[in-house]
Formats: structure tokens, C-alpha cells, sequence
């Protein structure tokens, strides 16, 4: 535990915690040598104890350390202090994105594009440097009291993406930035930052996130499969410029997404000019979901083939004609330089010898001495984490490689080493109160074979309360269990019961569709007054029942316009009123003859 006064390294002297979070504690620190604020993360949880993580968070943050940007904060110093790692930073005044959003809803138009022009214009810096953030998101941007800019955690970030902690990233809280390709597991490019600045620029215009769901796994899906809501439909005042840049950089299939960023930056910068405002919609040019390039690249390759058959029939044709000696003699021509050929395959690499180079034996090593050891004779270390339980192997000791120890590979080629967890056999409880909860259930699920369930608890929410935070379980610390996957144990997590707001359905624009379809999602009962009105256009929502807090089977009502009905007389009406004419008439004129002859 972090105290105040405590100095970190001797230092590094604590004056208040100023952030809690899933993977870190930020303490304001004070640097007693060159005197001066600085911001202090501390890692926490699973995160600290992980000797493959902190090793390859050792490696990015100093990857990082080496940008410079005003966008960027500057990181100062990466260390340990006693099983205690952290990285020292910039010290920003002022709050993250994510919190101002909270406290403002959604932002003006200009200051949308001045946050995105900022945030832009230092992703691209890093990625000039061939550094790739992969988990942009609002709670990673720190807006200072000037209205500057500062993006947050690469170091974190990378070392995050190569330990694999989920091959969703949602772990962290990042699944609703998630690019398609990283939650289909396919890994991230400089496109993948794009899409997640996409998705923080639709929030900011918006107010809202376009994709929610009941979990993580479910909000990923509908980033690979649904179709980026319609930002104009949301707010029919923004300018289609504005959609086109939104639709560009959320695109599902990254090659109709912006190349680089500062394309993005660049159509940022104009989009408000007058001669912009009103742009056609961006079309995409490529199929936007898997099944539809698969689809493509199917009948393609039928076609190529169809093509290349066409002619060797013919050439078989014309062969046909040649006597059965020469056919015999050509296969047997064939046969023997086929047999050349192989045979040079499987003996040039012991003529070849010098230039590759044998994996050495690390098994008896720990993961970073293998590591040290394979870098020093001329290989590479692959970013996949592989660790698997060993029933002889002891827990921090190296399995395997692949390639496999002994074998000859060029200089540079890439080693997968594998780590051994020791044995599979019980697993202590610990308690989790505070931690994140989707990174307890991973851990859980994946190492221990548990099953996990995620309840919500009505407990007490404050604002800076991490609502995805743990705040009780169901085994106490300290219950030992069996990790067995044919029968595994079962855990309930307890979180925060965060419960939903009706939306002003009036001043949001909402349709009677879009508000029944509300309804359907939260189980609620829906009554729709129609009000005759000529003051506001048919369809109106003019007034709701209900505002506050959502509670699940609730009835609420909305009023909305229709225009006035004008009664036509029916047929029977009208011969009714002719009769009753006719009658009347026939009243006047007998009364006047009647008169005449008095």
C-alpha cells in the first residue's frame, strides 16, 4: 500500500493519490531531486506479479519514453523499488477526457475538433516512430486546464497488447474503442488506432457510444458485425463533412479507413469550411464484412482457375496426338529432375551450414534468461506469451521453443519460448474487492479453469467510484480450491449495479420507433397518447411521463402529434340532411299557401 510521505527509490516522495484504475494507482509525487511535480503510476493486482508483463512493460514504456510531443506526456523514468513497479510522467493539471465527458454530456462541435485535431496530430507522431498505442480511449487522454491535449499510456498500452491478456484487449475496459481486427484477434496496425479515434470522436459529437451491450464479448461483436450508427440521425444540425470523417475512420474493414492519420488530421482541419459542409457521403469502396470478401475472394479464385484450365485441356488435347513412347519419356524426364531438385532441398542446408545458427538449449533457464540467452546468439523474441502447466517442469522454468531447441534457423529468425506454470493442481482464493473484474475473470477462467459469474450488488455510487471494480465474492480469501476443467469451481463477482437514465426522448429528437424499441430493451411498458395538434409536424414527441432512473417493467407514457382529423358526412348522412331540406322547404310553401288562402 502506496502511503503519503512514502518515497519511492528514494526519490520519488508521495503527496496524494490522484487515480485509481484496473491495471495502476497515479499518485502526485513530488521529485526531490529535480524539484518538481510529477505524476507516479504504480502497477497493481495480477498485472504486478506477472514477470512476463512487467518485463515487456519494462520494454515499451522505455520504447515510449522516447517520444516527444506536446500531445504526448513526457514519460521521465521506468523502475522497480522492491517488487514495487512504476513509471514517472508529466504532471498534468487538469482531468481526463472521460470525465469531462461525464460532466458535460456532449461537447460543442468546435471543441470536438480541436480535442481531435490535438489527439490526431500526436498519434501521428508516435506512429511516425513506429510506435501504435492500441488502447486509445477517453480515460487515456488527460485535458489540461488550458485546453491542451495529452495522450497517456503507450508504455502500459503495447505491453498489454504483447502479453495477450485477452485477445479482445476488453480486459482493460477498452472494448468499447475495440477495432474489429483486434477483436477478431488478428492484431493491430496503425488503421487500429484510427478506428478507436472514430469511435472517442462519434462520443464526443454525440454525447453517446455507439455500440452497448450486456458484456464485453457482446459489445465486441457488434464492432466486427454492426453498421456505425448514423451521427446526423443522432444530431441532424452536424454537417455531413463531420459523418463522412466518422464513417472513414470506424469503417469495419480497414482498407476504407483513412491510410494514415494524418489524412484524418487533414480532413479534420477543413471539415467546418463552408465549401465542405455539405460533401456527398462517404462511400466505401471495399466490402466492409468478412463473409462478403471471403464471398468475393471465392468466386475470384474460381475465375482464376476456370481461366488456367481452359488452356491445358487444350494443350492435352494437342498432346494426345503424340505416340504413348514420347508421353512415357517426358514423365520419366520430369521424375528424375524432380528427384534433383528435392535432393538439393534436403542436403543444401549442410552445405549451407555457416550461415544458420543452432537454438540453444534454455530449458533449464528461467524465461529471462532464455530470452537473454537466444537474443546473445543472434534470435529474436516473439511477443506471443506461452505458458502451459508442467507436471515435471518447475513453475518460472522454460518448457520448450518453437522452433524447437537444437534445431538450425537463420540469424534473426523469431523464438516462441514457452514458460511452465508448474502444476495443475489447487489454487488459493484471493481477495479481489477493488480489482477489475474482467481481469479477475480471465485470470479465473483461464488459469484455474473456474467459472465465473458476474452478478451486479445495489451499492452506493460515487463519482469516482470504478464501476468495474469488484466489490464482493462469493468464496472468501483464502478457500482452497481443485483447478480441474471437467469440474471446475465456481465463483460469483460481485459489481456495482450501475442502472440506466431515460434519455429526454423530447429534446433528443427521439421517433416512436426508436423510443419502442427503448422500451422492448428494458423490458418496459410503452403508452403512446396521440394529441391533435397543428403547431409542430406529425410524429413529435412533446412530452414524456418518466425521466430519472430506469426500473426494469415500469410503464411510461409519451404524447406525440397527429394532425387534426376533418370529419367528412357519409353518404346516409348526407341524404338524411337533403330529406330533412326538402321537408323543410315543403313546411315554408304549405304554410305560405296556407296564408294566401286565409
Amino acid at each position: 500500500m502506496i502511503t503519503k510521505g512514502q518515497k519511492i527509490n528514494d526519490r520519488y516522495e508521495i503527496v496524494k493519490s490522484i487515480g485509481e484504475g484496473g491495471m495502476a494507482n497515479v499518485y502526485l509525487a513530488y521529485d526531490i531531486i529535480l524539484n518538481r511535480k510529477v505524476a507516479i503510476k504504480v502497477l497493481r493486482g495480477d498485472l504486478a506479479n506477472d514477470e512476463k508483463f512487467i518485463r515487456r512493460f519494462q520494454r515499451e514504456a522505455i520504447a515510449a519514453s522516447s517520444l516527444s510531443h506536446p500531445n504526448i506526456v513526457e514519460m521521465y523514468d521506468v523502475g522497480e523499488d522492491n517488487g514495487t513497479y512504476y513509471i514517472v510522467m508529466e504532471y498534468v493539471e487538469g482531468r481526463t477526457l472521460k470525465q469531462l465527458l461525464k460532466k458535460r454530456g456532449n461537447l460543442t462541435t468546435s471543441e470536438v475538433i480541436d480535442i481531435m485535431l490535438q489527439l490526431t496530430d500526436g498519434i501521428a507522431h508516435a506512429h511516425d516512430s513506429y510506435i501504435i498505442h492500441r488502447d486509445l480511449k477517453p480515460q487515456n487522454i488527460m485535458i489540461a486546464d488550458d485546453g491542451a491535449i495529452k495522450i497517456t499510456d503507450f508504455g502500459i498500452a503495447m505491453a498489454l497488447n504483447s502479453t495477450q491478456l485477452t485477445q479482445t484487449n476488453s480486459v482493460m475496459g477498452s472494448v468499447h474503442y475495440l477495432p474489429p481486427e483486434q477483436a477478431s484477434g488478428k492484431g493491430s496496425t496503425i488503421k487500429s488506432d484510427i478506428y478507436s479515434m472514430g469511435i472517442m470522436f462519434f462520443e464526443l459529437i454525440t454525447g453517446k457510444l455507439p455500440f452497448k451491450g450486456d458484456n464485453a464479448v457482446e459489445i465486441a461483436l457488434k464492432h466486427m458485425k454492426d453498421d456505425i450508427p448514423s451521427v446526423r440521425k443522432i444530431n441532424p444540425n452536424l454537417p455531413q463533412s463531420i459523418e463522412n470523417i466518422v464513417l472513414k475512420s470506424t469503417a469495419k474493414n480497414p482498407k476504407n479507413r483513412y491510410n494514415d492519420v494524418k489524412e484524418m488530421y487533414n480532413d479534420l482541419k477543413v471539415a467546418l469550411n463552408e465549401e465542405n459542409l455539405n460533401q456527398p457521403k462517404y462511400e466505401y469502396k471495399f466490402p466492409e464484412h468478412d463473409i462478403e470478401e471471403k464471398e468475393i475472394s471465392l468466386q475470384e479464385e474460381k475465375n482464376d482457375k476456370e481461366e488456367k484450365e481452359e488452356p491445358v485441356a487444350k494443350q492435352i488435347t494437342e498432346e494426345e496426338k503424340s505416340t504413348g513412347f514420347n508421353v512415357i519419356i517426358w514423365i520419366l524426364v520430369i521424375i528424375f529432375l524432380a528427384g534433383i531438385v528435392g535432393l538439393v532441398v534436403i542436403l543444401y542446408p549442410t552445405f549451407k551450414g555457416s550461415d544458420d545458427i543452432k537454438i540453444p538449449d534454455v530449458s533449464d533457464l528461467t524465461l529471462l534468461q532464455a530470452e537473454k540467452a537466444l537474443v546473445s546468439e543472434g534470435f529474436k523474441i516473439s511477443d506471443e506469451v506461452c505458458q502451459e502447466y508442467s507436471e515435471t517442469v518447475p513453475a518460472g522454468k522454460v518448457i520448450r521453443t518453437e522452433p524447437k531447441i537444437g534445431s538450425l534457423r537463420p540469424e534473426g529468425t523469431t523464438v516462441k519460448v514457452c514458460e511452465s506454470l508448474g502444476k495443475n493442481d489447487t489454487y488459493i482464493i484471493e481477495d479481489y474487492t477493488g480489482k477489475n473484474y474482467l481481469t479477475v475473470q480471465t485470470t479465473l477462467e483461464k488459469l484455474y479453469k473456474m467459472k465465473v459469474v458476474v452478478e451486479k450488488k445495489d451499492v452506493e455510487i460515487t463519482d469516482d467510484m470504478d464501476l468495474q471494480a469488484i466489490v464482493g465474492q462469493s468464496l472468501a480469501k483464502g478457500t482452497e480450491i481443485i483447478v480441474s476443467e471437467d469440474n471446475p469451481t465456481e465463483i460469483i463477482l460481485y459489481i456495482p449495479d450501475v442502472y440506466e437514465q431515460y434519455p429526454d426522448f423530447v429534446s433528443e429528437g427521439w421517433t416512436i420507433e426508436e423510443i419502442q424499441e427503448f422500451a422492448n430493451k428494458y423490458n418496459l411498458n410503452l403508452d403512446i397518447i396521440k394529441v391533435p395538434s397543428t403547431e409542430f409536424p406529425e410524429g413529435t414527441i412533446i412530452s414524456q411521463s418518466r425521466t430519472g432512473r430506469i426500473v426494469e417493467g415500469a410503464s411510461f407514457n409519451i404524447r406525440v402529434t397527429v394532425l387534426p382529423e376533418v370529419i367528412q358526412p357519409s353518404e346516409d348522412e348526407t341524404e338524411k340532411e337533403e330529406v330533412e331540406d326538402n321537408n323543410s322547404n315543403n313546411d315554408t310553401t304549405n304554410n305560405t299557401d296556407s296564408n294566401e288562402n286565409e
